[in-house]
C-alpha cells in the first residue's frame, strides 16, 4: 500500500477532524491533496505530532483529532503511547504510516520496525484500547472508518511501501500555518451564551 493512496483514502472523512501530520513525507502528500485549514503541519518537530494532538483531544473533546505520524517519528517519542493510554480519549485517533525506513531523510537509515518491532503491539502493551495493523487499503479505509464511529483511542498501523512524494515541499508557511491552526480551532468553540 502506498501511503498517499491511503491519505486520499480518508480525505473526505478528514474534513470534519482536527488533522495533525507529523514532518516530511506525510505532511508533504497530504498537503498535495488540498490543503484545508484544519491541517496542522508539524514540521522540524520530528516525534512530537502524538503529543500535540494529544494535547487538543484533552483540551478540545468535542472535536475529533486525527494524528498522522510515521515509525520512525513515533518510535523517537514511545512514551507518548503510555501518555495517550493513560488519558485515553475518546476523541484521538494516531495513524502511524509504517515504512520500516526513515524515508524523509534519504531512506539512510531503517527503524526498528524492519527488523520485527511491532508499534501496534506496543500501543497495546501501553494501553491503548484499540490498535490494529493493516496491510491493504481496503483493510486501512474501513478500520480507519471504524475508528471514527466507535469514538475510542486508536492507534492504526499501516504499513506502506518505502515510497515518498516527488517534493517535500509544503507551501504553507509553519508560522503561518500555526496562526490560521489557532484561529479555526478557536472559531469551532462551542458557544457558551455568554455575550
Amino acid at each position: 500500500m502506498r501511503r498517499a493512496d491511503a491519505l486520499s483514502a480518508i480525505y473526505a472523512e478528514l474534513e470534519s477532524c482536527m488533522v495533525v501530520t507529523i514532518m516530511g513525507a506525510v505532511a508533504a502528500e497530504l498537503h498535495a491533496l488540498g490543503h484545508r485549514p484544519n491541517f496542522f503541519y508539524l514540521e522540524h518537530a520530528m516525534g512530537l505530532a502524538s503529543s500535540m494532538g494529544l494535547g487538543i483531544a484533552l483540551s478540545r473533546p468535542e472535536l475529533t483529532v486525527v494524528v498522522l505520524d510515521g515509525d520512525g517519528s513515533i518510535l523517537m517519542n514511545l512514551g507518548s503511547l503510555t501518555t495517550m493510554a493513560r488519558y485515553r480519549p475518546p476523541n484521538l485517533i494516531h495513524v502511524v504510516f509504517d515504512n520500516e525506513v526513515l524515508l524523509s531523510v534519504g531512506q539512510s537509515f531503517t527503524t526498528a520496525t524492519a527488523s520485527g518491532s511491532d508499534i501496534a503491539a506496543m500501543a497495546a502493551a501501553a494501553g491503548i484500547p484499540r490498535t490494529a495493523t493493516v496491510h491493504t487499503l481496503e483493510a486501512f479505509q474501513q478500520t480507519f472508518r471504524e475508528a471514527l464511529q466507535d469514538g475510542e483511542l486508536t492507534t492504526l498501523v499501516a504499513k506502506v511501501t518505502a515510497e515518498g512524494p516527488a517534493s517535500y515541499w509544503v507551501d504553507v508557511h509553519m508560522l503561518e500555518n500555526r496562526f490560521a491552526f489557532q484561529r479555526y480551532l478557536r472559531s469551532l468553540r462551542p458557544s457558551t451564551g455568554l455575550s
